[in-house]
């Protein structure tokens, strides 16, 4: 096999591809490449720069009158047909230019080459601006798409089949475990929505992040912009830019806009993470414990020596993903937000691991809902485990018990289940010979621990209500 270096191609196959998102898992996280690709940020600098061309002639400068409709649709055309072809002419300049955003000016100058109303104000492309001004407009042009259109799309849909789950086994009783030993049980479908719930949290979170961009000059004070027209208002006019492709204007920055909100939208898709990591250990779990089951498919294998095994190797994968994921994206959120003084350049090439993260984490959810949907419950092994803890009733008789002034409850109890085998029969034989009124001692007597489940099935049923 040859050492040497192959030239990046469009021949480069999947498995030369040093990072698995570009080979092993690249169908999967294809949708985000429309997105957060390098081809996605030309096309989102196009945009701005044609914003930015097509608002300042709309200041009807002495220089820049108003353009005309044809014009502006010529405009608008490059972007709205902007793909991979037209990336790879940018490339070509940027080989010469050896600076990308200089690149897209001067593609936007041949392409409007033969447009006699675009051309005879050329100049105006990139007008006043420094790079910064492009690229953290593109950058946020770059994120709202893949929010709106790729991450909430499949987290809802995660949430959808959550929340499906807490409905379909509202009333299945479940023991609990805390501190891993036996606990008063809950049902699977209260599980459930505890993570749909925390879940819907984490969406509101991510939706809520109002993106920001700057388009101020060098340092953040329009020096340049007012030198040529000190009498326009460029703070104004900034904002009315920004806000027309959807962004929050950030009107007090240096020569980046401070990356706070990225920041902010990076974590708070960590922290949704951070729960999903929580789901997956406990369905794990759940899983080896044989309260489910998994649904095969035809040809697939579990192990090379292990016939038998159906592992749970999608909520592994979504696991080992989104740790993956959260680990850059925190140093994203820790790092993006600090340039020293008025600009430096170490931001630069931590965005363009941007799709990195997102990209991890979009695995990691697509591997946990399609553990999701082979889910099987076991009703059985279920039942199995809550006929052997009858202790956990320890619980409701000594609460019981106090509420009728009952000597030392809790000790008494403690002293009968502490590290000792009950079953039903001594737990009814010690109901049964308290000084308790008979409607509540026939209620303990008629308690099992597959019906000590508390509010759970109403809870998970009320949840699974407002889908």
């Amino acid at each position: 096999m040859s050492t040497n270096p192959s030239p990046q191609s469009a021949t480069l196959s999947t498995l030369d591809a040093l990072s698995p998102l570009d080979g092993r898992y690249s169908t999967k996280v294809d949708a985000l490449r429309a997105h957060l690709s390098e081809a996605a940020l030309m096309r989102c600098r196009v945009q701005v720069e044609v914003a930015w061309f097509i608002g300042l002639s709309d200041l009807r400068l002495p220089e820049f009158p108003a353009l005309p409709a044809a014009a502006r649709a010529a405009l608008h055309a490059l972007v709205e047909r902007f793909g991979s072809a037209q990336a790879a002419e940018i490339k070509a300049i940027e080989r010469t230019t050896n600076h990308d955003v200089k690149a897209v000016e001067y593609w936007l100058k041949a392409q409007t080459a033969d447009i006699a109303d675009v051309t005879r104000h050329t100049e105006f492309f990139h007008f006043a601006c420094t790079s910064e001004d492009i690229n953290n407009t593109a950058h946020g042009l770059m994120l709202s798409g893949a929010r709106r259109e790729v991450l909430l799309p499949l987290l809802r849909r995660v949430l959808r089949r959550l929340l499906d789950l807490t409905a379909e086994l509202a009333d299945q009783p479940m023991l609990s475990r805390t501190h891993g030993q036996t606990a008063s049980p809950t049902t699977l479908g209260k599980e459930f929505a505890n993570f749909a719930h925390r879940l819907q949290r984490a969406i509101v979170a991510i939706e809520g992040v109002q993106l920001a961009a700057k388009m101020n000059g060098a340092v953040g004070n329009y020096n340049a912009h007012l030198a040529a027209y000190p009498g326009v208002d460029w703070e104004a006019f900034s904002r009315k830019v920004v806000e027309s492709l959807g962004l929050s204007f950030n009107p007090y920055t240096i020569q980046i806009e401070p990356h706070d909100a990225m920041a902010e939208l990076f974590d708070a898709v960590a922290r949704t993470n951070t729960l999903l990591i929580d789901l997956s250990r406990d369905i794990w779990g759940y899983i080896s414990w044989g309260y489910f089951k998994q649904k095969t498919k035809a040809g697939e294998i579990g192990s090379s020596t292990m016939p038998h095994k159906v592992n749970p190797i999608d909520f592994e994968n979504a696991e080992g993903n989104l740790g993956i994921a959260n680990a850059l994206l925190r140093h994203l959120s820790d790092k993006l937000p600090i340039s020293r003084f008025q600009r430096d350049l170490t931001d630069s090439t931590v965005l363009r691991n941007m799709g990195v993260a997102l990209g991890h984490s979009l695995l990691a959810w697509d591997s946990l809902l399609r553990g999701l949907d082979k889910l099987l419950v076991n009703p059985e092994r279920l039942a199995e485990d809550l006929e052997a803890a009858w202790e956990v009733l320890a619980e409701p008789v000594q609460t019981v018990m106090r509420r009728h002034g009952l000597p030392n409850p809790y000790e008494q109890l403690k002293e009968l289940t502490r590290g000792k085998a009950i079953t039903a029969e001594s737990m009814r034989a010690f109901i049964a010979g308290l000084n308790l009124p008979e409607a509540d001692r026939q209620r303990l007597l008629a308690l099992t621990p597959a019906s000590y489940t508390g509010l759970a099935a109403a809870l998970a049923r009320r949840l699974a209500a407002e889908r």
